[in-house]
Parts: C-alpha cells; sequence; structure tokens
C-alpha cells in the first residue's frame, strides 16, 4: 500500500486533487474533515474549545462558529497554538484509525489530505508527498470569488502556512494547478498513474 501525503495551501485546490484521487479509486483520508468531526456538538473536543476560547467561538445552535474562531486565532500566534494543542492529538487518533482501516480493506493507494504537512513536519510518515500549487495572488482570488473570504482574511491564513518555496521544496510530486479546471482534471489522472506506477 502506497501511503501519500497531499498538500498545499489554502487555495491551492488540494480538495479538488483529493476529489479527482477518489474519483481514480484512492482511499481518502481526510484531515480537515476529521478536523471538524472531532468538534462536533457533544464531543470532549468541543467543551475543550469552548473551555480555552469561551462560548462566543458558538453558533446559536450551539456548534462551533468556524469563521468567529478563525478571525481570534489566525490574528495571534499564540491562540493559534493552544487551538492546535486541542485539534492535532485528536485528529492524528482519529486519522491512525482511519489509515488502519484502509489497510485492512487491501487498498492499493491511500491519499492522506492534510493541509498543515509541511508546517508540522510530517513529511515522513508519508511513501511521497503531493504538493498542489498555485502563485499566492491566484489562491487569494479564488478563494475571494468561491468562499467569500475578505482578501486580507485569506492573506492573514496564507502567512500563517508555509510559504510556496518551503512546500515545494518538501514535495516528491508537484500538480500544478495554475490553469483551468480541466487542466487539472489531466494533470490529476497523470498523477494517479504515477501513483499507481509507485504502489505496484
Amino acid at each position: 500500500m502506497l501511503k501519500v501525503g497531499l498538500t498545499g495551501g489554502i487555495g491551492s485546490g488540494k480538495s479538488a486533487v483529493s476529489a479527482g484521487l477518489a474519483e481514480h479509486g484512492a482511499v481518502i483520508v481526510d484531515a480537515d474533515a476529521i478536523a471538524r468531526e472531532v468538534v462536533e456538538p457533544g464531543t470532549p473536543g468541543l467543551a475543550a474549545v469552548v473551555a480555552e476560547f469561551g462560548e462566543e467561538v458558538l453558533t446559536s445552535d450551539g456548534r462551533l462558529d468556524r469563521a468567529r474562531l478563525g478571525e481570534i486565532v489566525f490574528a495571534d500566534e499564540a491562540k493559534l497554538a493552544r487551538l492546535n494543542a486541542i485539534v492535532h492529538p485528536l485528529v492524528g487518533e482519529r486519522s491512525a484509525e482511519l489509515m488502519e482501516r484502509a489497510t485492512e480493506s487491501g487498498a492499493d493507494v491511500v491519499v492522506y489530505d492534510v493541509p498543515l504537512l509541511v508546517e508540522n513536519d510530517l513529511g515522513a510518515f508519508y511513501d511521497v508527498v503531493v504538493v498542489v500549487d498555485a502563485p499566492d495572488e491566484t489562491r487569494v482570488e479564488r478563494v475571494a470569488s468561491d468562499r467569500g473570504m475578505p482578501r486580507d482574511q485569506v492573506w492573514a491564513r496564507i502567512r500563517n502556512q508555509a510559504d510556496r518555496d518551503t512546500r515545494l521544496a518538501a514535495a516528491d510530486l508537484v500538480v500544478d494547478n495554475s490553469g483551468s479546471r480541466e487542466e487539472l482534471r489531466d494533470r490529476v489522472a497523470d498523477l494517479w498513474r504515477a501513483l499507481v506506477a509507485r504502489a505496484s
């Protein structure tokens, strides 16, 4: 089984690449989805976040207000570190469970979709590290138009992530996503062929 670490900064198109690989037959373990799961209402994770940051990070129906929490932590490195100290161990534990399940299922290629792979120096845990890349300005425009996030907030998140050169230096394979969706589909197909070749 080939363990693939897939990463890319905000707005790079990492999720589109992950979805494309799933269509080709990869088993996907999605760190973002797990990070949401571990702070669902009623979880110890959400209770710990509220204990640290207060009731103001909850919506009226008791869910985590991710936008509000983002405003707080991305403006303050110490607060971001405190949030990560709560969430990352829970994500790691759940990810390990899902990886074990994928191994038992006999999957050839398991793709671990992890935004902060480079920042947390996790490359050694994978057989191959794939970086989805696009220029910073392109990423800002994508996030602003697709998610409606103010550009200054997108830049704040970019500054809190590894810079482009650092991320590219960690890559075994790079997927260029500076072009159209059609071009990306072709690149994902090429990537899949390369991963299957490595797996066999």
